[in-house]
């Protein structure tokens, strides 16, 4: 049994870790730039470490600064959280390497997954079904044209180190390729330090669908179901839920099944996510595995009425898992509420918050870290807080969602909320008529 875990992260995630941790009877230190000194998440843990300045290579990548927090703290466990170094295969080696527990998969789980390239071959000897498209690096923009020629246009460009949409780019017939090759090497290369990138096939009008998945080092494998990601701009997500309106028996069988498959094809021991393309005709291919806990974890916990930050920290210990596969029991949405005014091409908008009225209610949940008076740094991802809403049936989701959205009081900074007050109205959401390219019609009122 641990005693006492520091988080290595920040904002809500770290709040959330800390509230799961005090449920266990487990002590929890909290790390902190000096930009968050006054985050609820560093005055909720028992103890509390400056480890640098504002910007996060000083500070939440700071991997010397986090180990030595957690050295004269005695610490004997890292949680990662989201984001920062939660899956950075040298960070949970360097943990192990000073006797401190990485609470999540091994190293080398974690960079068989983390190359996209690596990742594909795997999952293609697994069995599970993949995007079509050429093998390996791409050594010139000549070589992608050969290639796109075989798969057919439209192709999309991927960074191999990639996530969160950089270094990609979709390309529609050869004479966008050459620039766009350009472009993406560049960006793979200015976000990753490593500017290799593939090439697949586009897959139109897609669903973005995620399996949540568990093990443990026994070799145990199991899944909770699916996430709908869809919505999305410049391949953020902005809502998610679970069941998807699109989901149906046979599918959500057929996609649980590839799920533990890819999971135990590495013999992964935490909990972990395996995101999925799902066409129109319901065909789905193997997108990435995020070998972390997820931003969107919250809303798999209220339909199963599971705690997924439990259950790393139990499988972390050395405890088995069940191996039961979970089915939503209740429809849950996720909002994620940014300080970023979607009035301007969501521009970020830190800054003090002013006002702060939070919605209640039967259904509803928030996971946040700011307050009244915090300022909103500029330094970091704008995501300040997630609303979840959830009830028997997709429409009562919505309508529990509209309602709670219509109390949320964000005065001093411009959020995201107006905005999903309007998506929460909107016919074809309602419908769940929507891919990944939805928001590219969708316009503010």
């Amino acid at each position: 049994m641990f005693k006492k875990i520091l988080i290595a992260n920040r904002g809500e995630i770290a709040l959330r870790i800390i509230r799961t941790c005090r449920e266990m009877g487990i002590k929890t230190v909290a790390v902190y730039s000096t930009a968050d000194r006054e985050s609820l998440h560093v005055k909720f843990a028992d103890e509390a470490v400056c480890i640098g300045k504002p910007a996060g290579a000083e500070s939440y990548l700071n991997v010397p600064n986090i180990i030595a927090a957690a050295e004269i703290t005695n610490a004997d466990a890292i949680h990662p959280g989201y984001g920062f170094l939660a899956e950075n295969a040298k960070f949970a080696e360097i943990c192990g390497q000073n006797g401190i527990k990485f609470i999540g998969p091994t190293p080398d789980q974690i960079r068989s997954m983390g190359d996209k390239i690596t990742a594909k071959e795997t999952m293609i000897k697994a069995g599970v079904p993949v995007v079509p498209g050429g093998g390996g690096l791409l050594e010139s923009a000549e070589q992608a044209k050969e290639i796109a020629k075989e798969v057919g246009y439209p192709v999309i460009l991927k960074a191999t180190a990639g996530g969160g949409g950089k270094g990609m780019r979709v390309v529609w017939n050869e004479e966008e390729l050459e620039r766009n090759y350009d472009t993406a090497k560049q960006e793979a290369g200015a976000s990753f330090k490593n500017d290799g990138i593939y090439m697949e096939k586009f897959v139109e009008e897609p669903r973005h669908i995620e399996i949540q998945v568990a093990g443990d080092r026994y070799g145990t494998v199991c899944h909770l179901s699916e996430r709908d990601c869809s919505i999305q701009r410049r391949h953020q997500k902005l809502v998610e839920e679970s069941p998807s309106p699109f989901m149906t028996p046979e599918l959500r069988k057929a996609m649980g099944e590839a799920a533990c498959k890819a999971a135990a094809a590495i013999g992964y021991e935490s909990v972990g996510t395996i995101e999925f393309l799902v066409d129109k005709h319901r065909n789905f291919y193997f997108m990435e595995m995020n070998t972390r806990i997820q931003v969107e974890h919250c809303v798999t916990e209220e339909v199963t009425n599971f705690d997924l930050i439990k259950e790393q920290i139990l499988i972390a210990q050395g405890e088995k898992i069940s191996g039961e596969n979970y089915e939503p029991q209740m429809h849950a949405i996720e909002c994620r509420i940014n300080a970023e005014d979607p009035y301007n091409d969501f521009r970020p908008s830190p800054g003090k918050i002013t006002t702060l009225h939070q919605p209640g209610g039967h259904g509803i949940r928030i996971d946040s870290h700011v307050y009244a008076g915090y300022v909103i740094p500029p330094y970091y991802d704008s995501m300040i807080a997630k609303i979840i809403a959830v009830a028997r049936t997709r429409e009562e989701a919505i309508n529990t969602m509209s309602r709670a959205l219509s109390e949320y009081v964000i005065e001093g900074v411009k959020t995201t909320i107006p905005f999903h007050q309007q998506l929460m109205l909107d016919e074809n959401f309602r419908k769940g008529n929507f891919t990944t390219k939805f928001l590219e019609g969708f316009k503010m009122k």
